[in-house]
């Protein structure tokens, strides 16, 4: 299967570039929640948070922290901003090639990415603490 985003790398598929460095890219989102939605990708392929070396998210989020300051210092005049990775299928991600989400929002723009969320009570707190720290040993060994 081809990458979207690879092709968008090599020239060979249409984008509206924000910011290009040797490495990364950011553009434009082609379906934006609002106005200046826009991705930030390593120009080298990986899909997602389990195959992404942790210096490429953070290089990514600090593209992402300027471009939401750009957001806010210029004519978009954004109150703030959403910066997100959708990781895997079941959190939305549906392009596989990993990419931050960089959402510039207003006061009052009734945009909702939580919404329907209910507030949920974690049965077995100290449980669930324990597989999180035993899972991060052994990700360390």
């Amino acid at each position: 299967m081809s990458c979207v985003f690879c092709a968008i790398v090599a020239g060979e598929a249409p984008a509206i570039r924000v910011h290009e460095d040797d490495d990364y890219l950011a553009i434009l989102d082609i379906r934006p929640i609002v106005r200046g939605h826009t991705l930030v990708i390593p120009k080298r392929h990986t899909v997602d948070l389990t195959d992404t070396p942790p210096s490429t998210l953070a290089d990514m989020v600090r593209i992402g922290q300027r471009i939401g300051q750009a957001a806010r210092a210029s004519e978009l005049r954004a109150d703030g901003n959403n910066i997100a990775i959708n990781d895997g299928k079941a959190a939305f991600q549906s392009v596989f090639h990993v990419h931050v989400h960089v959402t510039p929002r207003h006061n009052g723009d009734k945009l909702a990415l939580a919404k329907g969320l209910v507030v949920r009570r974690d049965p077995d707190r100290e449980a669930t603490g324990r597989i999180l720290r035993e899972a991060l040993a052994a990700l360390e060994a």
